[in-house]
């Protein structure tokens, strides 16, 4: 039995991913103008949207694109070049917390004008507001199914901090 290579399954996956590389490629010299990884940039951008700055390490993996292993040889880097900074968890001892510094916020703000600008000009400008609002709808039920813990840590620590 042979494949039908017309299937649309393929195309999907396939234009999903040149459009994620393109993007990529396009973000990565950006960042490298500000002495950031894509990765670094990722991590800052959860630290500096979740609730007090701050998620615990296993959450931070869970939102990235990194293992356990990888976030804390991430964090390592990031907390020696001052960006951010490891806190306890007060309620486990086993757990620590990652944590974006006055530093990492400071580099976060130099490098988003012109993210920005790169979002809106390859990505956002590309799409009319219903073209758009379709895709962040279809994203997020795709992200929900293939990375349930995406979330992690947000809402949790939303509810700590409010008791």
């Amino acid at each position: 039995m042979s494949t039908d290579l017309d299937d649309p399954r393929f195309t999907a996956v396939g234009l999903f991913a040149e459009a994620y590389t393109g993007l990529t490629s396009r973000f990565a010299a950006q960042f490298e103008e500000h002495r950031l990884s894509a990765v670094e940039f990722e991590v800052l951008m959860r630290l500096a949207r979740s609730p007090g700055n701050r998620l615990r390490m296993t959450d931070l993996a869970g939102q990235t694109s990194l293992s356990t292993s990888g976030v804390t040889r991430v964090v390592d880097r990031m907390d020696r070049d001052g960006l951010v900074c490891r806190e306890a968890c007060p309620s486990d001892r086993r757990s620590s917390y990652a944590v974006i510094t006055e530093a990492g916020r400071a580099r976060l703000d130099q490098v988003l004008p012109g993210h920005l600008a790169l979002v809106q000009q390859w990505f956002i400008g590309q799409l009319s507001p219903e073209q758009l609002a379709g895709m962040l709808e279809s994203l997020r039920t795709i992200r929900d199914a293939v990375n349930p813990c995406a979330t992690a840590g947000s809402a949790d620590q939303a509810a700590v901090e409010a008791a």
